[in-house]
């Protein structure tokens, strides 16, 4: 069992939020008291039936609790939007606490759900960070495999049938079963060209043509992405700047063994000193950087930059703190003059803090950069 560090608010409800099988319905019941808790689970068929039919139902159960209950989970809420009105009449009458798993507050969003008026906050539950992992830690198992939660415990044949299964998983339950889309085969080219160009950025027309659609459909596409959490949108970075910078956005997703599994490259393991190899490292560590944000929530904003001439992995605006302009590099030696392009970057901006992530063992400051072994830059960062 793994420590996972999102914090759950001790007496006020709450939604947890997070990609499929992140550990959202195991963390509840580690956490919460099973004496104290009643559980509802909408993956079951025949519960989601029965409320399906008689929402009402919930609320005279909540009436008819004992007092010893003090907390109500409900599992997978986007299976039935329609209840969150009966929670929001329960908070507004009883003292109850609620506890609402789902996959997506956006996804709720769209279908304008009722989300409780402020009455609940939002929690986000990722992969596994390294620090969650602790001693089972493995960087090329994660560079390979990713870091969902059950993947720890299978072999790599297993690994792989499991990563498969995943990508199937949620083509069935949720976009098509959601009814997100139309034709389930455009969407289904469509992931695996969007994991082929994983960490980069977006070109809707170049996409659209390989897949077979107009950019306003990869459009929405990258929506539904995002609406079920599998991925994120990371912004260009265009402030204060007098170069001309690339303004299209980049898609990076959520996990490195789904990505690698619908782009068809679970059979080619990451081999160092590759480019393919550099690629997976980068995005490791800026997924790791977006889930401790998540978990910490300081108000960070991540963007990229892209220049005619200069490119940064990651820029981050940090509230009360200098920017931060990191490059981030998978060699084992970091040398100066393979700094020159982000050294060049510092007078673009004012008084900004440099630094080079890589796999160097060895703290270094070299000119205004501080070059840092990934491990310790997480934490300073």
């Amino acid at each position: 069992m793994f420590l996972r560090q999102v914090q759950f608010p001790p007496r006020q409800s709450f939604f947890l939020f997070g990609p499929r099988a992140t550990g959202k319905s195991t963390l509840v019941h580690q956490r919460l008291a099973a004496g104290s808790t009643r559980f509802i689970d909408l993956l079951l068929p025949s519960v989601e039936e029965t409320y399906a039919r008689d929402p009402d139902l919930l609320y005279r159960e909540v009436l008819a609790l004992p007092d010893t209950i003090d907390t109500v989970v409900i599992d997978e809420i986007q299976k039935l939007p329609r209840l969150l009105d009966v929670v929001h009449k329960c908070l507004f009458e009883t003292r109850r606490r609620f506890v609402l798993t789902g996959s997506s507050a956006r996804k709720l969003r769209r279908g304008s759900a009722n989300l409780l008026a402020g009455r609940a906050v939002e929690r986000t539950l990722h992969p596994l960070t390294q620090h969650e992992l602790g001693d089972a830690f493995d960087l090329e198992s994660v560079l390979a495999w990713g870091s969902l939660p059950a993947i720890a415990a299978l072999s790599e044949t297993e690994r792989a049938d499991y990563l498969k299964a995943y990508c199937h998983g949620y083509l069935k339950e949720e976009v098509w079963g959601e009814h997100l889309i139309r034709q389930l085969d455009p969407f289904r080219k469509f992931l695996e060209v969007a994991a082929q160009h994983d960490g980069r950025t977006i070109n809707l027309a170049a996409i659209g043509r390989d897949v077979g659609v107009d950019p306003k459909t990869v459009r929405e596409y990258y929506h539904i992405l995002e609406d079920t959490l599998v991925g994120f949108i990371v912004e260009p970075y265009t402030r204060s700047l007098r170069k001309r910078v690339h303004k299209a956005p980049r898609f990076l997703f959520f996990d490195l063994g789904v990505s690698r599994a619908l782009s068809h490259q679970l059979t080619m393991a990451p081999v160092p000193g590759t480019s393919a190899y550099g690629e997976l490292f980068e995005r490791f560590f800026i997924l790791e950087m977006l889930r401790r944000e998540a978990y910490c929530s300081r108000d960070y904003r991540f963007f990229y930059l892209a220049t005619e001439r200069n490119e940064v992995d990651l820029v981050i605006e940090r509230p009360g703190k200098r920017l931060a302009v990191v490059e981030v590099k998978s060699s084992l030696e970091v040398r100066p003059d393979k700094l020159r392009s982000l050294l060049a970057l510092e007078t673009a901006f004012t008084d900004p803090e440099l630094f080079c992530v890589s796999r160097d063992p060895r703290p270094q400051c070299i000119g205004s950069v501080q070059a840092l072994p990934w491990e310790m830059a997480l934490e300073v960062l």
